[in-house]
């Protein structure tokens, strides 16, 4: 079985099975610690990069409608690499939930919520720089991950050691690895009934459904995992079987130690979406 990430949503069909689950033991009932030993992979240079996510068309395939649909099993998002002396990078630590307002910004970016500032941030205009180009600030560099199926009939993306842009950028600062940046991938999907989607990593990770927050994860820990049945929140996030909705998930990096990363999904096909520059 191939995981389809279409060009066009037209005669892609969502998939069975149930994603892994992964209990997180640590700094609290969800975190744990961790040392590093290697580095992830990176399909993207140094530079400037694309404004937004999206995936990497494979070989093409035909709908059944005779129209032809180009696959592939990458992801493709966008990195953005910070310097550690970054107001919001190397300072406080600890869960952070509602840094980001449970709407999706118009522009597809998250929305800050501090009032003035949260926990482990320090105002919109530092965490607005998270997941927009700027000059001087960051560096964008443009990443593609790969979704594999796993032994439950889903499919999984895994590192460990998620440092994809080890010299690159800023560089690593002095560092074994180069530890400050944020991701951001854009996607659409089906919903056909049954999926879940499960994010296990640190540091912060928010996911949103139709535009709505399914999974705040924000703050500087050790990895914690939540997942999004979409059945049993349908009602919430606004979502009818048979209908495409966009999922944006944005990912940061922020401290020394540790850097996990995974997905787990049901979901089997997802098609571009490319945001408002």
């Amino acid at each position: 079985m191939v995981l389809a990430l279409c060009a066009f949503v037209v005669g892609c069909t969502g998939g069975g099975g149930s994603a892994l689950f992964e209990a997180e033991g640590g700094a609290s009932s969800s975190d744990s610690g961790g040392s590093n030993s290697g580095g992830g992979s990176n399909s993207g240079g140094g530079g400037s990069g694309p404004a937004a996510g999206g995936f990497n068309p494979g070989n093409g395939g035909s709908d059944n409608t005779g129209g032809m649909v180009e696959c592939g099993d990458e992801l493709v998002g966008t990195i953005r690499d910070f310097q550690a002396s970054h107001p919001d990078f190397e300072a406080e630590i600890g869960s952070d939930k509602g840094i980001v307002a449970v709407d999706l910004g118009a522009d597809m970016k998250p929305v800050y919520a501090g009032n003035p500032t949260t926990p482990t941030t320090h105002g919109q205009e530092a965490f607005d720089q998270w997941y927009r180009d700027v000059a001087d600030v960051n560096i964008a560099i443009p990443l593609s991950i790969p979704l594999v199926e796993n032994e439950s009939g889903g499919y999984t993306f895994d590192d460990g050691d998620f440092f994809p842009i080890d010299g690159q950028g800023f560089g690593n600062e002095g560092n074994a690895f180069n530890y400050h940046f944020t991701y951001e991938i854009h996607a659409e999907f089906t919903y056909e009934g049954g999926e879940v989607f499960t994010f296990t990593g640190d540091d912060d990770l928010f996911t949103f459904i139709n535009g709505k927050l399914a999974i705040d994860l924000g703050g500087v820990h050790g990895p914690q995992s939540d997942t999004i049945d979409l059945d049993q929140r349908a009602a919430e996030l606004g979502i009818v079987v048979g209908e495409t909705y966009p999922l944006d998930f944005f990912f940061a990096e922020r401290h020394l130690s540790q850097s996990n990363f995974r997905i787990d999904t049901s979901i089997t096909c997802f098609s571009e979406i490319i945001p408002p520059s």
